[in-house]
This record gives C-alpha cells, structure tokens and sequence, in this order.
C-alpha cells in the first residue's frame, strides 16, 4: 500500500497520455482540451496496439475475456 508499484499502470497511461497528446496540442479552451483527451483515450482503447497484448487494442482483450469467462451473462453496454 502506497508502493510506487501499485500505480505504475496508472502512471504509464498518464505518461502516455502526456507525451502522445497534450504536449502536441495547443488548445483555446477546456472543453477544446477535454475533446481531445477524451478522443485519445478512445484510440488508446480502441485503437492503439500494445505490445504488451500481443498488438491488440485492450478493448480487443477485454471483450475477448469477458465473452470467454460469462458467455451467458448479458453484456451491459454504455453509450
């Protein structure tokens, strides 16, 4: 408990976060920022490989797991 270990992939995202988008961009306004943020948050789900996972985005990874562990289970999804 409040090892540097316990965040580390907390602190990886925010890294990348960083580098790959907010220092890139110069923003007017919050809402320009928080667009942005939010878009790149959906590539890095979604779109980006991680070599971690074999090069598949971890939302490839998530719904592979989750279809294999409860195949009868109704998937909830949020819009």
């Amino acid at each position: 408990k409040g090892r540097f270990l316990d965040n580390i992939f907390v602190e990886r995202l925010w890294r990348s976060l960083k580098y790959e988008c907010v220092y890139l961009h110069a923003w007017e306004t919050g809402s320009d920022a928080k667009a942005g943020v939010r878009k790149w948050i959906e590539f890095y789900n979604y779109k980006r490989p991680h070599s971690a996972l074999g090069g598949k985005p971890p939302a490839v990874i998530y719904w592979q797991r989750n279809e294999t562990t409860n195949p009868d289970q109704q998937v909830q999804r949020v819009a």
